[in-house]
């Protein structure tokens, strides 16, 4: 595969990564501010896409792009094209790349379900979860997973505000105004997905701790979390927070630096 291709197949996938959390984060805002739609996370997002005209094609493009985003996270574990060594910090950030590659693989099955009419996978964070509460040691296992997910929710509050989310874009293709988006969609985009983070993290310990899979969940449970304990405005500000993500996220499929060899 040529070096070009590897890159447009990447920048395809984060692109592709914008749009789902875009659908997230505007349904959920509507639903927040009573414009209709509903409190989504990424299976949401994918049933959304499936009830417009066309709604296979359109997902059936998205598993695409997802596989490319999948794709570009086992190319930066493996190929280590950003040089993140194999000392522990090093191996940390390619675990994570590689963990991000799985979930990523996992949400592109779901929309491959969905499009072959096998069912909206409603179920799906709280049937792993339940499947892993019956294994032995299994409240470990999923008490360890919201740890890490806690840990991840701390990274994204550190990326806001140490602005280091921006070392891997070329700025110097933007111009002012390109600059000030990028910056405040990216401060509030990776706040609002650590607050997200921090919820299911949450939710997951809770479940570990009680053996019951229906306290856990993902983006959805984390909304109405939100919504519960501090109100549907708290939940609304939060899901266009995600939208300031994607839009960040749109910016970084155009201008990240790849060095794809």
């Amino acid at each position: 595969m040529e070096q070009n291709n590897k890159e447009y197949l990447a920048r395809f996938g984060i692109f592709t990564k914008a749009v789902v959390y875009a659908i997230i984060g505007i349904l959920t805002a509507m639903a927040a501010f009573n414009l209709g739609g509903k409190k989504s996370g990424s299976t949401g997002a994918l049933n959304f896409l499936a009830q417009q005209s066309y709604g296979k094609v359109l997902l059936g493009v998205t598993v695409l792009g997802l596989l490319a985003y999948v794709f570009w996270r086992f190319y930066q574990t493996f190929a280590d094209h950003e040089n993140a060594g194999d000392d522990s910090q090093g191996i940390a950030q390619r675990l994570g790349y590689f963990s991000s590659g799985l979930i990523y693989g996992f949400i592109a099955y779901s929309a491959v379900k969905i499009m072959v009419n096998a069912g909206s996978g409603s179920g799906g964070e709280k049937d792993i979860i339940s499947t892993l509460l019956q294994e032995k040691y299994g409240q470990l296992l999923v008490g360890v997973i919201g740890l890490i997910l806690a840990g991840k929710a701390i990274y994204q509050f550190y990326r806001a505000y140490s602005g280091k989310f921006r070392e891997k874009l070329e700025e110097s293709g933007l111009d002012d105004t390109k600059q000030k988006i990028l910056l405040r969609s990216g401060r509030i985009g990776f706040t609002a997905r650590g607050i997200v983070a921090a919820i299911i993290a949450y939710l997951l310990i809770k479940a570990a701790w009680s053996s019951n899979a229906q306290d856990a969940g993902g983006k959805t449970q984390a909304f109405e979390f939100m919504q519960n304990q501090f109100g549907t405005i708290i939940m609304g500000v939060v899901a266009l927070g995600l939208v300031a993500y994607a839009v960040f996220m749109f910016l970084q499929a155009r201008y990240r630096k790849m060095n794809i060899d």
